[in-house]
């Protein structure tokens, strides 16, 4: 297993101009954000160097382990004074798309990295990584993270199922999801990953995935599992993805004492709930619900609106 640092490996981007002999690219130290810049507040009110201070979003944000749903696969996940967000999906318009809930405020704010799971544009949406901001480290699947650095983005970290990643106190593991992740112009060969996080609490995001057996204690001792169970339509449409009842099933395997459905109630195509909100927008949580009584009775399932949070 491969343990990496956040800021241990950087892409170039095209502000900067490789040397002819300059080692491999993932061989550079990262340049620390803006936010880990030590400062604090004279009595008149104004900066002062020479002592540290707490990051801005740490001081706003003292749940100690909170799980935020923003909407889609979009979770803000709030660990051990860190903040990770997933998949940011954060327009109100993302192509044919139109959000069906405000996007909450706390989404907007800085966060320590970025997890994404794959380069599909519902998961990947460069519109919403910008509003997040380009100096936010972004944690992705081996293959893609070239062409995101090529786009601006100063400091991004591929991982392969299996490896981990140090951000702060926590352990980010990357792990397998049963999902074809492929997108041009990102290589076909990009897998899509899931996340395990690591602290005082275990968190388990499987991004897109379909049901797999190794499901079955895939996270032992696990807290809280973000199970998706639907998508943007009114049907699964194209790749793997878990429909309601197998959510539940996955709970079965997984056995969280928390659980919250994602992927769903968010999004949906313009042209459609033109005079009223679609039924997919609200049916499938409620199959969920009843799928999960009877796959998974001891655990605790959390419907969360879009903006919710769950203290954990």
């Amino acid at each position: 297993m491969r343990r990496l640092r956040i800021g241990a490996r950087r892409l170039w981007t095209r502000r900067e101009r490789r040397p002819r002999h300059a080692p491999a690219p993932w061989a550079v130290t990262g340049v620390p954000s803006a936010l880990d810049r030590p400062w604090r507040r004279s009595a008149a009110g104004r900066p002062s160097a020479g002592a540290t201070r707490e990051p801005y979003h740490r001081l706003v944000e003292h749940a100690a382990a909170q799980a935020r749903w923003i909407g889609h696969s979009t979770v803000l996940i709030s660990l051990d004074g860190m903040r990770l967000l997933t998949d940011p999906l954060l327009r109100l318009f993302a192509a044919h798309l139109r959000r069906r809930a405000p996007v909450h405020p706390d989404a907007l704010r800085p966060v320590d990295a970025v997890l994404l799971s794959h380069a599909h544009h519902d998961h990947l949406d460069l519109g919403s990584l910008y509003r997040v901001g380009r100096a936010t480290p972004l944690v992705v699947p081996r293959g893609i993270g070239r062409i995101l650095g090529r786009r601006g983005f100063r400091e991004v970290t591929e991982l392969d199922v299996g490896e981990t990643l140090e951000i702060g106190p926590l352990e980010v593991e990357a792990t397998f999801a049963a999902h074809d992740g492929a997108r041009p112009p990102y290589p076909a060969r990009a897998p899509a990953l899931g996340y395990v996080v690591n602290g005082s609490r275990r968190i388990y995001f499987p991004g897109d995935t379909a049901l797999f057996p190794e499901m079955d204690g895939l996270v032992p001792h696990l807290d809280l599992a973000l199970i998706p169970i639907w998508g943007w339509g009114p049907t699964l449409g194209r790749g793997a993805h878990m429909d309601p009842e197998q959510g539940a099933q996955a709970l079965g395997l997984l056995q969280p004492r928390l659980a919250v459905p994602i992927h769903w109630g968010t999004y949906a195509p313009v042209h459609l709930g033109l005079r009223k909100p679609p039924g997919f927008l609200a049916e499938p949580q409620v199959t969920f619900l009843e799928a999960a009584a009877r796959e998974a009775p001891g655990v605790d399932v959390r419907v969360l609106a879009p903006g919710e949070a769950l203290e954990l």
